[in-house]
């Protein structure tokens, strides 16, 4: 048994959903999470930066003697480089891996469609990932910058006509090339995943990355027995580099949970 919580991080609030999930299925383990709030979109930022970013994270993560880190950003899953990666001594997992894992289970055309910031689709990195599971698949990307700040203002709401807008013009292209399967390679993204979906269509699936993500996690864990065990409910702590009132705000509603006076405000920074 291994009490120590797990540590998660992101952009922003989006990797609450991965902290959503692992709630659902380990709801006995503590969690840390980190939002870079200051410093969001990562999905606009180069690679050197993008990489800096997640090492000062994860950097955080440790001091709070966490069990594992789970990137809970589709820009980093995507772009951290497999050689940095392989440096770490800790449980490290991204949510991208997960997600295409899924994806290609999923398909029966083959045809998938993946959506996530710049730099994730300019990395082509889910691309790869899922050509190397299914050879002959053909992967349609395109990239959705303003999700990410739409969702981070709060314009998650399905009826919002303005996220609706920017969303028919970004899902133009899956639906004009009949993908069965779509990757929501953002954890910003099932935020506004019932937009999403009433704009492809039932008949396409929709794959969450925080939700694999969390599933990926729990069989680690499970696997390597870490799990904790006791029979207490697990707590969240919860760390932001901007405003901590606007976090709390959106994080009580998506967590279905008061998390104010759960958040603390670091200077991520001085890492």
């Amino acid at each position: 048994m291994d009490k120590r919580p797990i540590g998660v991080f992101d952009s922003g609030l989006g990797g609450l959903t991965v902290v959503k999930e692992l709630q659902k299925l380990l709801p006995n383990e503590d969690i840390v999470y980190f939002g870079d709030t200051g410093r969001v979109p990562y999905g606009t930022r180069s690679k050197e930066t993008i990489n800096k970013y997640a090492l000062q994270d994860i950097k955080f993560l440790l001091q709070k003697e966490v069990k594992m880190v789970i990137a809970a950003c589709g820009t980093v899953s995507a772009v951290l480089p497999k050689d940095i990666i392989k440096t770490f001594d800790f449980y490290y997992s991204g949510v991208l891996k997960p997600a295409v894992q899924a994806a290609c289970v999923s398909s029966q055309s083959g045809r998938i469609g993946v959506i996530g910031t710049t730099a994730t689709i300019k990395s082509g990195a889910y691309g790869k990932e899922i050509r190397n599971i299914r050879s002959d698949s053909v992967v349609i990307g395109n990239p959705c910058p303003l999700f990410v700040p739409l969702v981070e203002n709060g314009f998650i709401d399905s009826d919002n006509q303005v996220t609706r807008l920017v969303a028919k013009q970004y899902l133009q292209p899956f639906i004009e090339n009949d993908v069965d399967t779509l990757i929501l390679g953002c954890t910003h993204f099932p935020l506004i995943k019932k937009i999403i979906g009433d704009i492809v269509g039932d008949d396409v699936t929709l794959i969450d990355p925080g939700k694999e993500a969390a599933r990926s996690a729990a069989a680690l864990l499970t696997n390597n027995n870490m799990l904790n065990r006791s029979e207490t409910h697990g707590k969240a702590s919860f760390y932001v580099s901007d405003t901590i009132e606007s976090f709390e705000q959106t994080a009580s509603v998506f967590l279905r949970d008061d998390v104010c006076g759960q958040v603390e405000k670091v200077d991520i920074d001085s890492l």
